[in-house]
């Protein structure tokens, strides 16, 4: 994902969960404020796993929210996961996020929606 849509300051992770709207399922958590542009922030915590697992839950996530850039309306996303995250594979977060996305509306106008 490219670093242009990135949150970098806890205060913009603060921000996010403080004022935004949320929902969750087993593998991960989204919260989103409207906002200008698209900006997205990810969160693992210890309790997923050690740092290798942290990290290829991380990297699973946002290529799953990459992929989705072009369908999102803009505005700021968190997604923190949940220690199911690291159990499942890449196709499983997606389909998760894709959950997640539906569920608070976060599709653009005009966006296709794929079915798998």
């Amino acid at each position: 994902m490219n670093g242009m849509y990135r949150l970098r300051k806890n205060r913009q992770f603060q921000y996010a969960f403080r004022k935004g709207k949320s929902m969750g399922n087993r593998e991960m958590a989204l919260f989103y404020v409207r906002g200008p542009r698209l900006l997205a922030g990810f969160s693992v915590s210890k309790k997923v796993g050690n740092a290798v697992v942290r990290n290829r839950t991380k990297r699973r996530m946002r290529e799953a929210f990459r992929a989705m850039i072009p369908r999102l309306r803009p505005g700021q996303y968190v997604l923190v996961a949940r220690a199911a995250a690291a159990a499942v594979d890449y196709w499983a977060l997606e389909r998760s996020l894709r959950h997640l996305t539906r569920k608070l509306g976060l599709l653009a106008e005009g966006a296709l929606e794929l079915k798998q």
